[in-house]
């Protein structure tokens, strides 16, 4: 990699929907184990922040839940979006958008709109790579692309609205969390920062982030020696003492002045609440995408994760839909 960019941290921010993978992905590059990244983000709804080494390169990996579907309300929306950027400030290298093979693309073409509004259009068009997950779906001996090319025209145009930049960290046939995968990934990285000339995303709200948790820094130290918020001292806080508490003024910002209602019109947050309206707006997006798919199991997998709904009802369609897949294998094995 470039002398340019190996002079700093990676950040790296994994968005998605639930049961997108976003756990995994964030596993694989850091090399955890599921219990060392703690609890879902998904689950406990709270932002989360990892440190590591992947290839040879410090890497900060941020995930969030999913803030950006229609379950969510605006109080958490504004609670989640203001925690990653501070996260991830001064300002993230790549946004790392999981994609699951298997589901319509619509509410991630809807999520790198979202990512446009917060934070300008390079935010996708430069800093966003696509990272596919639930490979597992595709047939055994079925490349990406042309799983991609062949099937999933909606795929293809999610991938092109983000420079035509994809990856997988799932490679079947090889033991979870294989160090090539990840470095194939960390040199698209690479690619960002070269044609961004090395610089990590930035824009209004990234700024005020910055200067925010720069702020808490100070008053963090200075209240580790004994001083009153208030309290006006001569004594400088020095750049080591403001690295030891980063990562606890990262965590203390929640309340960015992000523009929700501009964002997510307020009357879209209400129809959503009605299940009638949620279920209607799931149908209409597994309706554009039905002439793109013909898998006739994974698409009775996909629509049984639809109707139960949540992070239970995606890893329920998803097992659906591969014993179906192996049990119509088997059939045609057997008429053979």
């Amino acid at each position: 990699m470039s002398a340019s960019a190996s002079l700093s941290e990676l950040r790296l921010v994994v968005l998605g929907r639930t049961g997108a993978g976003k756990r995994s992905a964030v596993c694989t590059i850091l090399g955890l184990q599921d219990s060392e990244q703690g609890e879902d983000p998904a689950v406990t709804q709270e932002c989360s922040k990892h440190r590591g080494q992947a290839a040879g390169r410090q890497v900060a990996v941020v995930s969030s839940p999913p803030w950006f579907g229609s379950e969510c309300n605006p109080e958490g929306r504004r609670k989640h979006i203001s925690s990653f950027i501070a996260l991830s400030s001064p300002g993230p290298h790549v946004f790392l958008l999981c994609v699951p093979v298997n589901q319509p693309a619509d509410g991630e073409a809807k999520a790198l709109a979202v990512l446009n509004k917060l934070f300008g259009p390079s935010a996708v068009s430069r800093h966003t790579i696509v990272l596919f997950t639930h490979m597992e779906e595709l047939e055994e001996d079925e490349q990406l692309d042309e799983y991609l090319t062949t099937w999933r025209q909606d795929l293809l145009e999610l991938v092109g609205k983000c420079g035509n930049r994809y990856h997988t960290l799932e490679t079947r046939g090889e033991e979870p969390g294989n160090s090539t995968t990840v470095e194939e990934l960390l040199e698209k990285v690479e690619q960002v920062l070269r044609g961004s000339g090395a610089q990590h995303l930035s824009c209004p709200l990234y700024q005020e982030a910055e200067d925010r948790v720069r702020k808490r820094q100070v008053e963090i130290v200075r209240q580790r020696r004994g001083e009153e918020p208030s309290e006006s001292s001569s004594e400088v806080v020095t750049e080591e003492e403001m690295e030891t508490v980063r990562e606890e003024a990262e965590s203390s910002i929640s309340d960015l002045d992000v523009d929700i209602d501009g964002i997510f019109p307020a009357t879209s947050v209400s129809q959503a609440s009605s299940f009638p309206w949620s279920l209607w707006e799931k149908l209409k997006s597994w309706l554009s995408w039905l002439p793109t798919l013909v898998r006739r199991e994974a698409l009775f997998g996909s629509l049984v994760g639809l109707f139960v709904g949540g992070q239970y009802g995606g890893m329920l369609g998803t097992t659906v839909g591969s014993v179906a897949t192996e049990m119509g294998r088997r059939k045609t094995e057997k008429t053979k």
